[in-house]
């Protein structure tokens, strides 16, 4: 009788950057607003310009009940990468249980729904839509223990109870978003319990450079954004003082690749990493036309397959 030799293990599969986009380049910003794209057409359209992945979006835009939601992206071949919350944990301790609670929802969805991340975001020291000024831009030191303190709490509470992976999301006028603040924030982090959502827009808007970051802190980047700034009409909110919303309105975030960064190199930059990552798309277009980001989703997605993802 002859027996056959074991078979070697396979090789794992090499790490892969997975593309995807997100209700944002939809130009959904809120759960309900008239302006907005209904769900059903969000899921139909993303499906159809080529995407596999999702986020959740602001919560109730889409379905809540995971069953649905499951049912609604599954019979349309997509699957859910992360949930998003906008929290203030600069405040101190007295915001935390009103904080949890939007977190813990989110997470909760996120969790049902096969995700692996949520995607955190400061709170803003300026209203987006209107610009009112509601708190001063720069944070104290005290405010800066209770930022990194927190976050590293929140990060492995939502591990612990929700399995997933929180992933800080520097973001146009808040305290977190260009070079020096987010080097602040990373030197000042536990890397077990936070990592870093670079969205490559946010941070070219606040004059940094996302190639350079990944190159410095990569074991510091779970999760990217792909967004472009139009670089002429940057300069004119920044010399304007204009706030993130009406600069939105006025298209500051550019279809790629008509803006910047190049994300080409970013891509390059974050393969080299040589681990998993997610690579959402998202272009801030509140408020757009309904027909207007489909044929725009089509091409993004077209010249990312050009640059090699």
């Amino acid at each position: 009788m002859t027996t056959s030799s074991p078979q070697p293990p396979s090789p794992p599969s090499p790490p892969r950057i997975r593309i995807g986009s997100a209700p944002d380049s939809w130009g959904v910003w809120f759960p309900d607003d008239p302006r907005q794209v209904p769900w059903q057409r969000f899921l139909d359209e993303v499906s159809g310009s080529g995407y596999e992945w999702i986020e959740l979006g602001p919560y109730g835009y889409l379905p809540t009940d995971p069953a649905v939601l499951t049912e609604e992206t599954a019979r349309r071949g997509l699957r859910v990468s992360a949930g998003t919350v906008f929290t203030g944990l600069h405040h101190g301790p007295g915001v935390w249980d009103r904080t949890w609670a939007h977190v813990a929802e989110n997470a909760a969805l996120a969790q049902a729904v096969g995700a692996g991340h949520l995607v955190v975001i400061p709170s803003f020291w300026r209203d987006d839509r209107t610009g009112e000024v509601l708190e001063d831009r720069t944070l104290t030191a005290a405010q800066w223990r209770d930022l990194t303190g927190l976050t590293e709490r929140l990060g492995r509470e939502v591990r612990e109870r929700y399995g997933l992976r929180i992933v800080v999301h520097p973001h146009a006028d808040t305290h977190l978003d260009g070079e020096e603040s987010v080097t602040r924030f990373l030197d000042a982090t536990d890397p077990e319990a936070v990592s870093l959502c670079l969205d490559t827009g946010h941070y070219a808007y606040a004059g940094g450079d996302s190639v350079a970051l990944i190159e410095t802190y990569g074991e510091r980047i779970g999760y990217l954004h792909l967004k472009q700034v139009d670089p002429e009409i940057l300069a004119g909110v920044v010399a304007e003082g204009v706030p993130f919303g009406p600069a939105v309105a006025r298209g500051v975030m550019c279809e790629p690749p008509a803006g910047v960064p190049a994300l080409e190199p970013v891509l390059a930059a974050a393969s080299a990493l040589d681990v998993d990552l997610f690579a959402i798309v998202e272009q801030d277009m509140y408020p757009c036309e309904p027909d207007v980001p489909y044929p725009i989703a089509l091409r993004t997605r077209r010249y990312l397959r050009s640059c090699g993802v």
